[in-house]
């Protein structure tokens, strides 16, 4: 992922605040992530200015207590199976929560809104299939879940800040789309080429 780079900079504001949450289930930080993400898809979905500033914020929130729950559990000594399970899982909802309230609300086609939830999806199912064959989980490639939260967190604040009602799509020809818009074209283009890239990265590995 394009951020890992820059993990320690998250770190540094991260690890002290996974201590004060350190009495807090990592499970029930997962669940607020979740959360989140729901009240997010909602306010995409409903759109206008009031609601696309609340869904930057929540998507900030999901980025902030889905990164908090993994850190909270290595601290106090609670990583599981069925924590790092339950995680996952609520992690592909998310996505599918945020991305199809886009889809369906007043920012982008919904055909467009369907080429980017399976392109999110088939990076995560390229990740977890190369655990399932024992090589460990496949983080690498150009998109990965990080990258996509700063992405729509950038593309809110944009469309709110340019276009917040989504009447005014930019772009050449029949290919015109609002901020959000586009940002879908390129979780549709790049979440496929991320999925391609673990996939044949996975392939090699299975000699």
């Amino acid at each position: 992922m394009v951020l890992d780079s820059y993990r320690h900079v998250a770190d540094a504001v991260l690890d002290p605040m996974a201590k004060g949450l350190a009495n807090i289930s990592p499970n029930t930080l997962s669940a607020i992530a979740f959360g989140a993400a729901v009240l997010a898809g909602l306010a995409f979905y409903l759109g206008g200015g009031l609601f696309l500033g609340l869904a930057f914020l929540l998507v900030l929130a999901n980025a902030l207590f889905d990164a908090l729950d993994g850190k909270v559990a290595k601290l106090t000594g609670k990583a599981s199976a069925r924590g790092d399970f339950l995680d996952h899982v609520l992690d592909r909802y998310a996505d599918v929560v945020i991305l199809t309230g886009i889809a369906f609300g007043p920012y982008c086609p919904e055909w467009l809104g369907l080429l980017a939830i399976l392109g999110v999806l088939l990076t995560s199912y390229m990740g977890t299939q190369a655990q399932a064959v024992g090589l460990g989980r496949q983080y690498g490639g150009f998109l990965g879940r990080a990258d996509r939260l700063v992405l729509l967190a950038v593309a809110a604040l944009l469309q709110l800040a340019v276009d917040p009602a989504g009447a005014r799509p930019f772009g050449l020809g029949s290919a015109q789309f609002t901020v959000l818009g586009w940002l879908m074209v390129l979780f549709a283009v790049l979440g496929n080429v991320t999925a391609i890239q673990r996939a044949i990265s996975t392939w090699r590995r299975l000699t």
